[in-house]
Parts: C-alpha cells; sequence; structure tokens
C-alpha cells in the first residue's frame, strides 16, 4: 500500500555531524524520495556504536567520508516507500538496515555467489558519503548533506540501496532486533560462522563492549567450556556474566604478559579481539595466546595507519588470524536468521540494552559510550 509520502520530499530531524571533532547538531533536514533499486525507510530504533565515534572523534578508520554527513549504521525500521525496480520489500514492510551489503538472489556478483566471503563487490565502505549515483538524499538548508555506510540511519528517515535492507518477521520487536543489524551479526558471526567454536573448547574476549559481549554470547550458544573475559576495566565482569562469561582477567593485575599467563596454561581453543583503537597490542596478546591449532578472530575498528606486529614463527604451527566484518556473514540472510534464532529464544537482546533514548540524546548517548558507562544505548524514534 503506498503512503500519502510517496515520491515527495520528507521533511524530518536528524543529529548532522559537521567535521571531526565538530560534534552533532539535532536539524531539519529534506529526505529525497528513493531513485531506482532504492528504498526509503522510517527509523524506529538505533543502537548507539563506537564505530561512530571514531568519526565524531577525529580518528580515521582509512575510509574517506566527506562532511557534513550524518552517521548511524544499527538499525531497523518500517519501508516508507520504494524507488523503480525494487523486488524484495514493499512500503510496510518491517526490515533491518544493513552497513554490508548483499546481492539479491539471481543477481549476485561474483563475491555474493561464493561462499568464501560476504564482501560485496559493491560494498559501501569505500563509496560510503553519497549513493551509487554519486548524488546523496539528503540536505540541510539547501546545502549537502552526506552519507554514512550508505544508510545513515541516526535520521528519522532515511535511503538506503534495496541491498542494504533485510525484511523481518513483523512480530520481531524493532526496539531490539536493531542490535542485529551490528553487534549481534558481529559476535555470532565471528564465533560460530567465522571461528567455528566447537563444544567444550576454550575461548577468550578481548574488550568487553557490545561486540565482546555478544561473541561471548555467541561461544555459551556453542558449547564452550571456558568463556574467559579480559578487559581493564574490572566494573564490566559482573555485567558480562550475564552473556555467558565464567573466568574473568584484568592484564593490569598480571606481573606477566596475558600471552604469557594463558601460554603458561597451554593455550586457548579460539581468542577474539574486540577493542581495536589506537594500538594493537591487545590482537598480537589474542594471537599469542593461542594453542598451536588456534584460531583469533579481530573484528576491532583500528584508527588509520595502526600496523600490526607479530613473530613469523607464532604460525608455524598452525595458528591463524582470521579478519571478520559483520561476522563473515552474509548480511541479508544472516540478519534473517539470527531474527528467527532470537525468535526462538536461543538468545536475548534486552541484557544488552543500558538504556532507552530520544533522538535529542544522541550526544549524551556517545558521552556515555566513551566513559564505559553503556554497553548499548537504545534510541527511540516517535511513531
Amino acid at each position: 500500500m503506498a503512503s500519502n509520502t510517496e515520491g515527495k520530499v520528507i521533511k524530518c530531524r536528524a543529529p548532522v555531524c559537521w567535521g571531526p571533532k565538530k560534534g552533532q547538531t539535532i536539524v531539519e533536514i529534506e529526505v529525497d524520495p528513493p531513485k531506482d533499486h532504492e528504498v526509503r525507510v522510517k527509523i524506529v530504533a538505533n543502537g548507539v556504536c563506537r564505530s561512530d565515534a571514531h568519526h565524531l572523534d577525529g580518528d580515521s578508520c582509512d575510509v574517506a567520508l566527506k562532511y557534513p554527513l550524518i552517521l548511524g549504521h544499527e538499525a531497523s525500521g518500517i519501508v516508507e516507500s520504494v524507488g523503480p525496480g525494487v523486488e524484495s520489500v514493499v512500503p510496510g514492510d518491517h526490515v533491518i538496515l544493513l552497513y554490508c551489503p548483499q546481492c539479491l538472489p539471481g543477481k549476485e556478483c561474483e563475491r555474493c555467489s561464493s561462499d568464501k566471503t560476504n564482501a560485496c563487490k559493491y560494498d559501501n565502505f569505500n563509496t560510503t558519503s553519497t549513493m551509487r549515483d554519486g548524488t546523496t538524499r539528503f540536505r540541510h538548508n539547501g546545502q549537502t548533506i552526506y552519507h554514512y555506510c550508505g544508510i545513515s540511519t541516526f535520521s528519522e528517515y532515511t535511503v538506503a540501496r534495496e541491498v542494504q535492507v533485510a525484511k523481518i518477521d513483523p512480530k520481531a520487536p524493532l526496539e531490539l532486533v536493531c542490535l542485529i543489524g551490528c553487534c549481534l551479526g558481529q559476535g555470532f558471526g565471528g564465533a560460530q560462522h567465522m571461528a567455528g567454536v566447537t563444544p567444550g573448547s576454550s575461548c577468550a574476549v578481548w574488550g568487553l563492549g557490545a561486540i565482546g559481549l555478544a561473541t561471548a554470547m555467541a561461544c555459551k550458544d556453542a558449547g564452550a567450556k571456558r568463556i574467559i573475559g579480559i578487559d581493564t576495566n574490572p566494573d564490566k565482569f559482573e555485567f558480562a556474566k550475564k552473556f555467558g562469561c565464567n573466568e574473568f582477567v584484568n592484564p593490569k593485575d598480571l606481573d606477566i604478559p596475558v600471552q604469557q599467563y594463558f601460554q603458561n596454561e597451554g593455550g586457548l581453543d579460539y581468542t577474539f579481539e574486540c577493542v581495536g583503537g589506537n594500538q594493537m597490542v591487545t590482537l598480537r596478546a589474542a594471537f599469542e595466546s593461542l594453542a598451536p591449532w588456534g584460531t583469533c578472530i579481530f573484528s576491532g575498528v583500528t584508527k588509520a595507519h595502526v600496523e600490526l606486529s607479530i613473530k613469523p614463527n607464532m604460525f608455524l604451527d598452525g595458528r591463524t588470524i582470521r579478519g571478520s566484518t559483520f561476522g563473515g556473514l552474509k548480511s541479508r540472510t544472516g540478519v534473517q536468521k539470527l531474527v528467527t534464532k532470537f525468535q526462538n529464544g536461543d538468545y536475548q537482546l534486552e541484557p544488552f540494552v543500558t538504556g532507552r533514548y530520544t533522538i535529542d540524546d544522541i550526544p549524551e548517548c556517545f558521552d556515555l559510550l566513551r566513559q564505559g558507562k553503556a554497553c548499548r544505548s537504545i534510541i527511540l524514534y516517535k511513531q
């Protein structure tokens, strides 16, 4: 059924980021109708993720962005209208937006048709500031406003390519399943799809933020015996028990490097680096904590120009490192499977939520995130 705004410019509110270290301002913007193979979505709920804070704080992540722009990449919503050629969704459908695209069935690029990768040939990470035609769908007082990850979900309305929305069961609670669009997909995919965590295994997670906690939850779901949470903030340990962590290590409390601590035990089956940031001491520690057959999954986002130093001989016994974007999952189908898994009661989402807020609270939510006082703040939009 067509909406009464179909084909029209929509005026709504959005937090515009004016540049690195220039903050965000909630302003009224204009959102154009979707063009060919595009979808316009009314956002219902949005998780506040640390990845966006890198761009607010001027920490380049090797992605060339244009400013001013609208951030946000972990959201759910309802399709308001669709452009010509859209096949998989119609107005009124409930969707999760995807920062990683996945081609439609029968129209796959060579990467989407392969089981070796989820990195679509038409990824939006490196063309993140505009839509595929090189233009934007946002304006403020006549000024062009740019896109982020092709979805810019902090806006009350946004436009995305069809391949960046996944239709989901309308019975799934949108205010919770928005988290599947980033932290849950990254955590579950990294642990179960990429690492292949096995029953009875030993796992360690560096960084007990939302992605680290989702990873711990996925390790528990896979039947791991030891799930070790590693963080320099011990205030997170009790909270992390809700997600499956049953042991904890604060590297600051050790008189030896944390990797030596685990090597003294014979090493671990699986390790997960969920910190990223300014230095790669955590990734090196995670890799060097492995048993000879172990696998390390890197899920953190690093700042630009950060390099990793590892002793090559550590690889000779068979240890491996794999990088993870959205847990290696095909985004549209992966999200749909995780929604079904949630609806079946296999895992919970409410424990991630440390507060519910409005669009006006977005700057405060980033402050809470930087201070380590929030796991996931959920922005709820007026319906």
